[in-house]
C-alpha cells in the first residue's frame, strides 16, 4: 500500500471544538454578497464545519482574515475564515497529527474543510493508496453525500484536478473525492469578479480539467491576499473556506437540504459573466454565487 503525503496547500511572497468568536464586518477579501447573506439572517446557525489542516505544528503563517495580523499555525488561519464566512457555524478542528476517522455532527448540516493535497507519484490507482481513518472517513462521508468537502484544488500552476503536476506527482485525495456525491474542489480567482470589474484565474491555482466530473464539481473563488500587503495570505487553501463558509449559510437556510442538494446547489448558481474569458476546462462551474444560490424558497 503507497502512503499518501499531506501537503497544505497555500502560498506565501480526537477532535477538538474551537470556540471562534468574531464580529459579523465584511473584510475587505470578501464577496460583498455575504453582506446579503448576513442581513437576511443566514450566518450559518445550526451547521457545523470541520477542519482538518494543521494546528499545533511549530510551522506559522504570518498574516491576517480579521484584520488583526498575527502569527498561526495554517489550521488556525483556514478555521478562522470559515468562522468569519459563517459566524454562527459550529467550528470543529482536528490536527494532521490525529489520524482518527472524522466525526459529524448528529444535527444540521455538515462541512468538511480540506485544505491540504495527499500527493504521491502518479501511476497507482486509488486502492494502492494507504489511506488512514482520517482520509478514508472523509472520502466515505463523500461518497454517501453525509458532508459538503470543500477540498483545495491545489497550486501546481494550472495542473488539471486529478492530473499529474510538473514533478510528477498526483493529489490522490483530490482523486479519491471526484466522483463522489457531495465534493466541491476550490480554485483560486485574483480577486471577486464583478460584471464590469471581471476576475482572473490565479496564476497559481490547479484548473478543472477537460474532464467533465470534474467541472461540474469545481467551483472559483476570489482569494485576494496575494495582492494585498496586510492581509498576505492566499493560495487554494484559503479559497476551500470560503465555499465550507457558503455551505453553511445556505444550510442555515435550506435546514432540511442534504449535503448533495448543498453541494449542487452552489455549483448550479455559479455566475460565469464575472470572469474573464470563462472556460469550463479552467474555472468548472465559474464563480460560486452565495446571493444566487440562497435565491430559491427551497432546494432538492
Amino acid at each position: 500500500m503507497k502512503k499518501r503525503v499531506p501537503k497544505i496547500l497555500f502560498l506565501i511572497t480526537g477532535t477538538l471544538l474551537t470556540p471562534l468568536v468574531f464580529s459579523q464586518t465584511l473584510q475587505p477579501w470578501m464577496s460583498p454578497e455575504v453582506t446579503d447573506a448576513w442581513k437576511s439572517g443566514f450566518k450559518g446557525q445550526g451547521t457545523t464545519i470541520t477542519v482538518v489542516d494543521d494546528f499545533n505544528s511549530k510551522t506559522k503563517l504570518f498574516g491576517s482574515f480579521d484584520g488583526v495580523r498575527k502569527s498561526q499555525q495554517h489550521g488556525k488561519f483556514t478555521s478562522d475564515e470559515a468562522s468569519l464566512i459563517a459566524p454562527l457555524a459550529t467550528i470543529r478542528t482536528q490536527d494532521f497529527n490525529n489520524g482518527a476517522a472524522v466525526g459529524l455532527s448528529a444535527s444540521g448540516l455538515n462541512i468538511i474543510n480540506l485544505s491540504y493535497a495527499s500527493y504521491n507519484l502518479a501511476g497507482y490507482s486509488i486502492n494502492q493508496i494507504g489511506w488512514n481513518n482520517r482520509e478514508q472517513s472523509i472520502i466515505n462521508h463523500a461518497m454517501n453525500g453525509n458532508a459538503v468537502v470543500a477540498k483545495a484544488a491545489g497550486n501546481d500552476y494550472g495542473t488539471a484536478v486529478g492530473a499529474s503536476n510538473g514533478s510528477g506527482k498526483v493529489d490522490y485525495l483530490n482523486v479519491a473525492l471526484i466522483n463522489t456525491k457531495s465534493a466541491i474542489f476550490a480554485g483560486a480567482l485574483d480577486k471577486n469578479g464583478t460584471t464590469t470589474n471581471k476576475a482572473n484565474m490565479a496564476n497559481y491555482s490547479n484548473v478543472a480539467g477537460t474532464n467533465t466530473a470534474v467541472q461540474n464539481k469545481f467551483l472559483v473563488v476570489g482569494v485576494t491576499g496575494g495582492s494585498d500587503p496586510y492581509y498576505k495570505l492566499y493560495g487554494t487553501s484559503f479559497a476551500a473556506p470560503v465555499i465550507s463558509g457558503y455551505s453553511a449559510i445556505l444550510g442555515s437556510k435550506f435546514t432540511t437540504a442534504s449535503a448533495p442538494a448543498i453541494s449542487n446547489q452552489l455549483l448550479s448558481t455559479a455566475r460565469t459573466d464575472t470572469i474573464n474569458n470563462y472556460n469550463a476546462n479552467i474555472h468548472g462551474k465559474g464563480e460560486a454565487s452565495i446571493t444566487r444560490a440562497l435565491a430559491p424558497v427551497a432546494i432538492k
